[in-house]
Formats: C-alpha cells, sequence, structure tokens
C-alpha cells in the first residue's frame, strides 16, 4: 500500500485531482470513491483512458498495470494527502459554517480578500467530506490566504474538517434550526456548529464574531483570539440604511462610509459586516472592501433580484430552513411593492420538528397580506391551511402560467430538494 507521503509525490507532478470521469482532464490524478449506489473503482479503466495520469483505487481486482495506485480506502487517502498539502502552508485559512449565509458570506470575504492577496477557495459549496479535501487540494503554491467553507449536519463533521483544513481562523454566521434531523435539536446545532471555535480554542485561532447573538458570545468564550462585528458595540459596527431594493450599510466605526450592495434582504447584514470585518483585520485597503462588495452579484439562486416580463423577482431558492425562511418572509413583508405572490417550497432534514415547522411558517405567512400564496410539495401538503399547495414546482408552475401574473413581485424560496428555481420557467 502506497504512504500518504509517497501519494504526494505523485500528486505534486500531477497536481490536479478529479472524482468524476465526466469532468475529467488530461493529466487528472482520478480518485474513485464509493457511494451507496456507485462503486468507482468500476471507473478506474474508463478514467485511464479518458487520459487520468493515475487511478487511486481501493480495489485489487481493478488495478491496470502502471495506472492504478492501491490504498486501503480512497476517500481516508483523499483526505489525508489534503491534510498533507494544508500541512505545508504557514498562511491563513480561515474556516466558515454556519446554519444560515454560510456560502454568502464566504463570497464576500473571497472577494474582498482577492482585492489584496492571492485567495483560494472553496468552489460553489464544496463543503462535505469530499468537497473539503478537494477544496484544499486545488489550493497552489502561490496562495497567500485560503477560505475554507464547511457545511455540517450532524455532530462531528465539523471537527473532522478541522482535522483535515486546521484553520487558523475561524467564523460561525449564526446556529439556527437547519438539519434538525442530524442535530437532534438547535442546542446540538450549536455544538456541532462550535466544534470550529473548539479547534481555535485548542489551537491559538481567532474567531470573527457576530457580537450580536449572546449564543456565539457565550460559545466564543476563552478563544484566543477574537474580532467583532455587529450593529453596536463591536470592532466593526454597520447598521441597514436601506433594503426596500438592494441592501445599503452604513458604518458607524471601524470603516467609513456607505456600502451599496447587490444582495436582496437586510438578513444579509450580517454576511457583509464579516466580510468587512474579515478585510480590515488582513489591513485590506477600505476602497478595495467596499468597491469589492459593490461589485459581488449573487448567483445560483441565493438573494438574487430578477426580473421576468412585468414581474419581479426575488429568487432565494438555494437552500432553506425555519430560520431562512422566516427572516426572507419577514424581508419580502417590508419591502416596497404590491401584488406580492409568496411561492415557498417545503423544508427539508427537519425530523420530528418538521410539521410544527412548517406549521410555524404559516403563523408567519398569516401575519401579512399577500396577493397569492402557493405552497409546494413536502410538510407544507400535511399541516392544516387556506393556502394554495401543489405536489411539485411543475404543478405550480402551470398554475402561475394559467393566472398569467402581471406586475407582481415573488419571493420564491424552498430546500434544494425542491428545486423552486423551476418555477422561472412559467413565468
Amino acid at each position: 500500500m502506497m504512504t500518504t507521503e509517497e501519494l504526494y509525490k505523485i500528486y505534486l507532478e500531477y497536481p490536479s485531482v478529479q472524482t468524476d470521469t465526466r469532468k475529467l482532464q488530461k493529466g487528472d490524478l482520478f480518485f474513485a470513491l464509493k457511494g451507496p449506489n456507485f462503486n468507482a473503482n468500476e471507473f478506474a479503466q474508463k478514467a485511464i483512458n479518458a487520459g487520468a495520469a493515475y487511478a487511486v483505487i481501493d480495489d485489487e481486482q481493478y488495478a491496470v498495470e502502471g495506472k492504478t495506485i492501491v490504498v486501503s480506502d480512497v476517500l481516508t487517502s483523499l483526505q489525508q494527502l489534503a491534510k498533507h498539502h494544508r500541512q505545508q502552508f504557514k498562511i491563513p485559512f480561515i474556516a466558515i459554517t454556519g446554519s444560515n449565509g454560510k456560502t454568502t458570506t464566504k463570497e464576500l470575504i473571497h472577494v474582498v480578500l482577492s482585492s489584496a492577496f492571492k485567495t483560494y477557495t472553496t468552489e460553489g459549496n464544496l463543503n462535505n467530506h469530499i468537497g473539503v479535501p478537494l477544496t484544499i487540494l486545488k489550493i497552489k503554491q502561490d496562495a497567500e490566504i485560503a477560505v475554507i467553507e464547511m457545511g455540517a449536519n450532524h455532530l462531528r463533521e465539523i471537527a473532522s474538517y478541522c482535522t483535515i483544513a486546521l484553520p487558523t481562523h475561524g467564523l460561525i454566521t449564526n446556529c439556527g434550526k437547519a438539519h434538525l434531523e442530524g442535530f437532534g435539536s438547535e442546542e446540538g446545532v450549536r455544538k456541532g456548529k462550535g466544534e470550529l471555535y473548539d479547534h481555535l480554542r485548542a489551537h491559538d485561532g481567532t474567531a470573527f464574531i457576530m457580537w450580536d447573538y449572546p449564543y456565539l458570545r457565550a460559545m466564543s468564550k476563552s478563544i484566543p483570539h477574537i474580532y467583532i462585528y455587529g450593529t453596536n458595540d463591536a470592532d466593526i459596527v454597520g447598521n441597514v440604511l436601506r433594503s426596500d431594493q438592494y441592501l445599503e450599510v452604513e458604518f458607524q466605526k471601524g470603516f467609513k462610509g456607505t456600502i451599496h450592495t447587490n444582495l436582496v434582504g437586510d438578513y444579509n447584514l450580517p454576511n457583509v459586516l464579516a466580510a468587512v470585518a474579515v478585510g480590515k483585520y488582513f489591513n485590506v485597503d477600505e476602497e478595495k472592501i467596499k468597491s469589492s462588495i459593490e461589485s459581488y452579484t449573487p448567483t445560483n439562486s441565493r438573494s438574487q433580484l430578477l426580473q421576468k416580463n412585468s414581474n419581479r423577482i426575488i429568487l432565494d431558492a438555494y437552500n432553506a430552513n425555519p430560520t431562512s425562511m422566516k427572516a426572507a418572509i419577514e424581508n419580502f413583508a417590508k419591502a416596497e411593492g404590491n401584488e406580492k405572490i409568496l411561492a415557498l417550497g417545503a423544508m427539508a432534514e427537519l425530523g420530528a420538528d418538521s410539521l410544527k415547522e412548517h406549521d410555524d411558517i404559516i403563523k408567519e405567512i398569516d401575519k401579512h397580506q399577500w396577493k397569492d400564496v402557493i405552497l409546494v410539495g413536502g410538510d407544507f401538503m400535511k399541516v392544516d391551511h387556506t393556502y394554495r399547495k401543489f405536489n411539485s414546482p411543475t404543478e405550480a408552475g402551470e398554475f402561475i402560467q394559467n393566472i398569467k401574473p402581471q406586475n407582481a413581485f415573488f419571493l420564491i424560496k424552498g430546500s434544494r430538494s425542491m428545486q423552486m428555481e423551476k418555477l422561472l420557467d412559467y413565468l
């Protein structure tokens, strides 16, 4: 069996790692990962035929003379290789986790730091047990800072990623009602996300903390170094100047002036404050911080403001949990505009609390006046309400197509599994 050090020498010669034969480029190292429904060892020959330098496998029956590297477990080897690569760097590694906003925060921090440093970061939301090592293995020798997003849906997951990424700095966006099925409770969420703080506490690390949240204050006690941001009493203090269309943030301390973002919703305030805090901590010029955030435009169904024919749409369909759903509804209720239509998909991974959480969302909807409310799938089909309900986005889309809305203002939101962005095809 090959050691990590021996595999690393090969990686240095072929520093592009791939786990999907469909995306394979000539000269890649192919890692044949197993999944619940597939065994990528079977694709080793295909990868080699497609130009892979080597295929890393853990089943000798798929060995190809001179072209396969046999290890005891491919996933473990990938993670150990990533850790070994990480250990070659003496630069800041910033880990970001949280229930809501982590990808937007990561993107904002990345654009800010990239204005002054050679910065590598997680692509998209490759933030799991495979994505974290793949992200690290894409970091080249010219790196000055790395920003690693970490997602989790059960305890000990963030801790395991910290042993690979070895973060020197960290940020928890918030701890809300997400992945309750895996974490068990909101307290479980805090414990799980707090594993990042545990790592920083044990390794003389630095945490960036949203000081408005008492639970983050409590969780961060005894971390050696902290830098705080919030709406008052912090190193960086900023507040919502306006959010009727795009969010504008005015700063009272630690940063001069106003930032006009392309983000929808005042729930993005902490994400902007976090990016400013990290930029200031690393001495990025204030003009660069401002211009970086102002030029950032969200993609991938995250807080996007779109126009289709005569209709305006807030598309926030990348993910949803009770905390983010409630914030989105409250924000939409405050937004300027008539003919408001809510189109909400069910929330996933809430376990035994799911029915109650969906019922609570109904109560939140009830507080406001809407032109129409469209609820799609999952436990929205099981709780009592008087709103329109549909089994799928396709059914909901066909309804929307039939009513032909004009000059309406939509909020489209739901868990990733609901694929609520499909509604755009019917507008």
